[in-house]
Parts: structure tokens; sequence; C-alpha cells
């Protein structure tokens, strides 16, 4: 039997640690960087954060929005630099944070989640607000080797009165999220390839983290102001290589000289497996 997404995942957090490095190339970011605001300056700033990234994450995460922002040409920029990921063996986490109902979700997984796209990632993150069951086409292709990481405690504070609101079942919008996810992930063997997304400046959730039977991916490290410490003490007892952690302005801003990048890829890295 192939090996699912979670497994995969799983197994490169124990070899390489629990560091994603959030490739995000702001045009504020590329400026500080000396480049211009063109698919140019962001070409150079993807390829040179995936080139420090190789030998010390588990994986890359590209924000989509800073390569749409510039329509086909960034598109173009973002399948380079999965492309290259692949190539070099590093897992790719697209954040498109999409989401929607029926054909259009089904539309959606393909271009994220299907071999025959140039956009096919390892693994997307994706909305439950129009429902979690109405994302089961991103579902079924996680049967197919690919990941999803489903919002559920975003590090925002404008997020929390939505995540916290209370069903008819007196249940947390975001305890509901992970306890469906949860649901889904107890079909496969090992660990699901279902996550969810949780940040680490957020107070822990009723639902029991140890639970999920799937891999977290966590925002909020690093510039917005959570610190490993912090990681540790909310997944403290979750198994071990569930936890990815996302670090993207803190790593970026050490650019564009390359050895400042590794050194603070690796920093990171060396950081977090301390509390993981």
């Amino acid at each position: 039997m192939a090996e699912t997404f979670g497994q995969r995942l799983q197994e490169r957090i124990r070899a390489m640690g629990p560091l994603c490095v959030g490739i995000d190339p702001s045009s504020a970011l590329v400026g500080a960087w000396g480049r211009p605001d063109t698919v140019e300056g962001l070409e150079f700033m993807s390829l040179a954060v995936l080139e420090a990234s190789i030998t010390a994450a588990a994986a890359i995460k590209p924000q989509v929005a800073y390569f749409e922002r510039f329509g086909s040409a960034g598109y173009r920029v973002l399948e380079r630099l999965i492309g290259d990921a692949h190539d070099a063996d590093v897992l790719v986490i697209a954040d498109a944070k999409r989401g929607d109902i029926g054909a259009t979700n089904d539309a959606y997984a393909r271009a994220w989640l299907d071999e025959a796209s140039p956009l096919c990632s390892d693994a997307v993150t994706v909305s439950p607000y129009t429902g979690v069951g109405a994302l089961t086409p991103f579902f079924e292709r996680a049967t197919r080797g690919r990941g999803v990481f489903v919002l559920a405690a975003t590090s925002n504070d404008e997020g929390r009165d939505v995540q916290r609101a209370r069903t008819d079942a007196d249940e947390a919008v975001e305890d509901l999220v992970l306890r469906s996810v949860a649901q889904i992930n107890r079909r496969d063997e090992g660990l699901g390839s279902l996550g969810v997304v949780l940040g680490a400046t957020r107070d822990r959730p009723r639902f029991d983290l140890t639970m999920l039977q799937g891999p977290y991916l966590v925002p909020g490290v690093g510039a917005q102001g959570a610190t490993p410490e912090q990681v540790g003490r909310l997944f403290d007892r979750c198994p071990e290589g569930t936890v990815l952690v996302n670090v993207a302005r803190a790593i970026l801003e050490a650019g564009p000289e390359r050895s400042a990048l590794r050194d603070a890829v690796n920093r990171w890295r060396d950081n977090l497996t301390s509390f993981l």
C-alpha cells in the first residue's frame, strides 16, 4: 500500500525537524531585499528561500496570494517553485485557503492536488466555512497520497469570534472542525492525511489534540509573537512528528544573503526541535 501524505510528512519531520518555511514574498519583503516588486523580484526571493530550506526544513509553504497578485506570470513562478521543491525532495504545502461547494471544490482540488496540474502540491490549505462536508472533493484526493489542512483556529485575532462561536449543540466551531477531521482520519492506518491549521497564538481548544490522528500546521510563530516554547506547551502530548510549525517573516527578514538565510533556517529548526 502506498504511503499516505500523513505518513510521508511524519517521516520527514522525524528526519528533518518540525520546521516549515513560509515563502511569503510580499512587496515589503521583496523591497527589503533590495529587489523591485516585480515578477523577477518574486522569483529571486522564492527560489533563494527554497535553496536555504532544502537541508533543514520538512516543508515549504508558499502563500499563493503573493504569487497571484502578478496574475499568470506569478503563477508561472509558483509552478517553477513547486517543481524545484519536488526535485529537491521538499514537501510543498500550497497556502491557497480554497473552499466552496460541490463541483467548484472539485475544480479547486484538481488544481492543487491532481498530478496532471502544474500547481500540484503535496498538500493545500482549505477553509471549512461552507461546511466540512463540502470539502469532500479535497478529502477524496487525500486518499491518493495528497494532504489537506483545514482551518480550525487561525493565528489572527479577527478569527476568534467566528471560530469560538457555538453551534446548536453548544460546541465551539473550532472544536467541531477538529472533531470532524479526526473522524475522517480514522479510515487510515497510521497518521491520516487530513490535518488542521491551529495557530500557536491561540488557547488550547477543548478538543483533545492527541486524538486528531492527523498532522497540525502551526502558524503564528516568529513575527506574530509565539515562541517555540509556547508551541511545545500547546502540543505537549501529541505524537512525535505530527506538528509542523510555519515560520515565514522571521526567516525571510534575514535575506537576501544566502548564508544568513541558511543560518536563520537552521536556528529556527533547532529551536523548534528542542521543544517538540
